[in-house]
């Protein structure tokens, strides 16, 4: 019996993963004002299209005024230019689609970026339009975006997703900072944590009946 509730645990955790999105929290890394975002990412191999929610959680009036994707065949560290290209994807509320090299990115020197979403006129990373970007409002401060290409071929969805920065302009007390962020460590999704959780209960209440049988 606990052999088969633990079977169902397993289960039920490794069902909701094929459900799931992967959510994960980018944090601004330079000014100490703690700039943030989520970013919730899902990616359909059969079709090679990526999508993600960016969710401007900062609290302060911090702008996302750029979001880019620093692939690599092979190699998801910052440290080489894969050069990939060939991606599509729309514009999106102020933000244009730019399947191209947008610049270096600051903080993060080896970074050299493929693809992303830029505001502004200039296409670059760095240089973006803090009028335009996503705000922090709760009723306007979510977005999603889509991109398509045979080069995520062979990539998992937590490696695009890892891939992402994030830039923020209109940081801190002043308003005159900027901020680029990248994602930590994916947060558990509740229903993850509620299936996995009530297998576990599950195994535990086995475990009790078998003992109070055994003591009678």
């Amino acid at each position: 019996m606990i052999r088969k509730a633990l079977l169902t645990a397993v289960f039920m955790m490794a069902l909701s993963s094929v459900a799931r999105a992967d959510t994960f929290t980018v944090i601004g890394t330079s000014t100490g004002s703690l700039a943030t975002a989520t970013v919730n990412c899902s990616f359909n191999a059969a079709t090679n299209t990526y999508t993600f929610t960016v969710t401007n959680t900062s609290p302060f009036d911090a702008r996302i005024t750029g979001i880019g994707f620093d692939l690599h065949s092979g190699d998801f560290t910052t440290n080489n230019s894969s050069g990939l290209n060939g991606f599509s994807g729309s514009n999106v509320a102020g933000f244009t689609f730019r399947d191209t090299a947008l610049g270096n990115v600051p903080q993060f020197n080896d970074a050299v970026l493929d693809v992303g979403f830029t505001t502004g006129n200039n296409g670059s990373f760095t240089n973006g339009s803090p009028n335009d970007g996503l705000d922090n409002d709760p009723n306007n401060n979510t977005l999603t975006f889509t991109v398509s290409g045979s080069a995520f071929s062979g990539m998992s969805e937590e490696e695009i997703c890892q891939a992402i920065f994030i830039r923020f302009q209109r940081v801190g007390a002043n308003g005159r900072d900027s901020d680029v962020g990248r994602p930590g460590a994916p947060v558990p999704e509740p229903m993850t944590m509620l299936l996995f959780g009530t297998g576990l209960a599950g195994v535990a209440a086995r475990v009790r009946s078998r003992r109070n049988r055994g003591r009678a």
